[in-house]
């Protein structure tokens, strides 16, 4: 064995609380190096050499490594343990937290001190099942024209930076039966607080609803008419930065040093200076939007209360942060302590686009917006560019990263109100010959994104077949005419939403990868559910192919379904499935 390649910490992602009595462990080791792992595990007080024994699986693996994993049940709570390995080439070795040796007791044990239900990772029991739908307001249904702003443009105008729609509250109001038809069940709404953009992400007043979107009594009707059709609604907000116009840096652009908010900010000197370059910290490079001194306790406390408001006042669901990776972790630890103590079933997201395992370990957010996910997703559907390893690898290195619970509240997205659109992205990086090609290629993304662990997210117009290059374009008012929406893809979202909504494999399974097969461009996984298994076949390539595998997780004899075609299969020891190009099966 490969010593150097074997590794484990006694810390999340590596060893992370479950239950109350369960311990889920992992262990990494070079790629095809392990035959078997195993964990022989006690009491941290008992010094007697009675252990229980554990076999761990691997359970998925990327182009250099191997994970195990396996979950230890402890009655005390209290838990030593150490790592039995058996190698490909017969060797043996023992694992603790002193490193490799031949001698078990040379290892040492590493040592989880207690499993503490004030420590664990809980999730809202409601997140599992969640379908996505992110809004952004002005651009989605314009339900009042009284509150239109003056400049607004044309609905079917091609928009620019500046561009109004008049899209609204009671816009969304009006279109919840189509959100309820489509399936979804979880509204993200951009920011909608008061503010001189359209996009709202430089806020004047955190406290009231912008006017051009209406006000908080149609704020309260969103919430409560969601709620009664069982869809929840969380809120987008910057407590990274707000605008300009806001009331406090207003002041200090008035009074200078003298201003009782001067500390709410970081000014590098005074007088303030805003072009051509801020001497004060900013959005990126935007002096329209200076970043608020979070750590500063009357911010701190300010902004919390916001975040308190609207779960109070309005019944919204939860929050998702923007530039939520800029803050320090201490406000959002706060943050967190203070929604959860409102409502402890609140859904709090945070909008970073890298490793964010800082921020995933109980104590501040549930999830992230899934950027590597869809990374991965863009380069194996839309680019075409990594084969089926590859894409196996982008996945599993993102999950490992994570605990079970974080990978189950990721948002796993296609596209954003931040990136191209996923179908003009297969058009133009794939080449396809048409329209409905294309089509094909990301309802493949799709049903991916559908059977894959973690929330799927639908950026609003995406099920009707928008298009869009990078903003502006890729905010274009929703396509309401159906004469102009794909019916084709719409249909396919619907029936891919409903099996996941109904799927206890789909949506509270494990993840297992089943077939990797690079030739083909054929890739298949499984999805393990307490009371159902899936297995899932998809086929990245314009051609057909035949697969015949091995169908373990059922008995010899039964039958299995494609829930898509309805097309039955009697398991043998081997199974040919037929997947048309860029089709997939859904196997149960």
């Amino acid at each position: 064995m490969i010593k150097e390649a074997i590794y484990h910490i006694c810390d999340d992602p590596y060893a992370f609380p479950i239950g109350k009595n369960q311990l889920k462990i992992r262990l990494k080791a070079k790629k095809n190096d392990i035959s078997d792992c195993y964990v022989f595990h006690s009491d941290r007080y008992d010094l007697s050499d009675e252990e229980e024994k554990i076999q761990l699986k691997r359970v998925s693996w990327d182009e250099n490594f191997d994970y195990f994993e396996g979950v230890i049940y402890s009655i005390t709570k209290r838990i030593k343990y150490k790592f039995y390995l058996q190698g490909n080439d017969k060797s043996e070795l023992w694992y603790g937290e002193n490193g490799t040796s031949e001698n078990s007791h040379k290892a040492g044990v590493f040592q989880f001190p207690y499993i503490s239900e004030q420590d664990m990772f809980n999730i809202p029991e409601w997140a599992s099942n969640a379908v996505v739908y992110q809004i952004l307001p002005d651009r989605f249904c314009n339900g009042d024209r009284s509150n239109d702003p003056y400049n607004i443009a044309p609905w079917d105008e091609k928009p620019t930076t500046d561009s109004f729609y008049g899209g609204d509250l009671k816009g969304i109001i009006e279109k919840l039966d189509y959100l309820e038809d489509l399936g979804i069940n979880l509204i993200y709404l951009t920011p909608i607080f008061t503010s001189p953009s359209s996009h709202k992400y430089d806020t004047i007043d955190y406290f009231n609803v912008d006017p051009h979107f209406g006000d908080m009594k149609q704020a309260r009707e969103l919430v409560d008419k969601a709620h009664e059709r069982g869809i929840h609604v969380i809120l987008d907000a910057t407590f990274h930065h707000c605008s300009e116009h806001f009331f406090a840096f207003k002041d200090v652009m008035k009074n200078g040093k003298a201003s009782p908010y001067a500390d709410w900010f970081y000014i590098y000197s005074f007088p303030i200076v805003q072009s051509p370059s801020p001497n004060y910290a900013t959005f990126g490079f935007l002096g329209t939007m200076p970043k608020l001194k979070t750590h500063n306790k009357e911010v701190r406390d300010y902004l919390i209360n916001i975040g308190s408001y609207w779960i109070e006042e309005i019944g919204i669901d939860g929050w998702r942060i923007d530039v939520a990776n800029e803050i320090d972790h201490e406000f959002w630890r706060l943050f967190r302590k203070k929604i959860k103590s409102i409502k402890p079933e609140a859904l709090i997201i945070g909008e970073i686009w890298h490793n964010a395992g800082a921020w995933l370990r109980g104590e501040q957010f549930d999830g992230i917006t899934n950027y590597k996910f869809r990374e991965a997703v863009h380069d194996f559907f839309a680019k075409g560019d990594i084969s089926v390893s590859e894409f196996n690898s982008l996945l599993t290195k993102n999950r490992m990263t994570y605990s079970d619970q974080a990978n189950r509240t990721m948002f796993n997205l296609l596209d954003s109100h931040d990136t191209e659109r996923f179908l003009t992205d297969c058009k133009r990086l794939r080449g396809m010959e048409n329209d409905e090609c294309s089509i094909e290629l990301m309802k493949l993304a799709v049903f991916f994104q559908m059977t894959y662990i973690g929330l799927p997210i639908i950026y609003y117009g995406d099920e009707i077949g928008m298009m869009g290059a990078m903003d502006p374009d890729c905010r274009k008012p929703m396509i309401w005419d159906s004469k102009y929406q794909n019916h084709n893809i719409l249909e396919f979202y619907k029936k891919l939403i409903d099996i996941r909504k109904n799927s206890d494999a789909l949506t509270n399974g494990e993840f297992r990868t089943w077939i990797e097969d690079s030739k083909q461009g054929v890739f298949g996984y499984i999805r393990f559910g307490n009371t159902e298994s899936m297995g899932v076949l998809l086929n990245n390539s314009n051609k057909l192919r035949v697969v015949s595998t091995e169908v373990k997780w059922k008995d010899y004899s039964s039958k299995i379904t494609d829930l898509l075609s309805g097309r039955e299969y009697i398991i043998n020891e081997k199974v040919s499935f037929e997947i048309p190009p860029f089709g997939c099966l859904l196997l149960v």
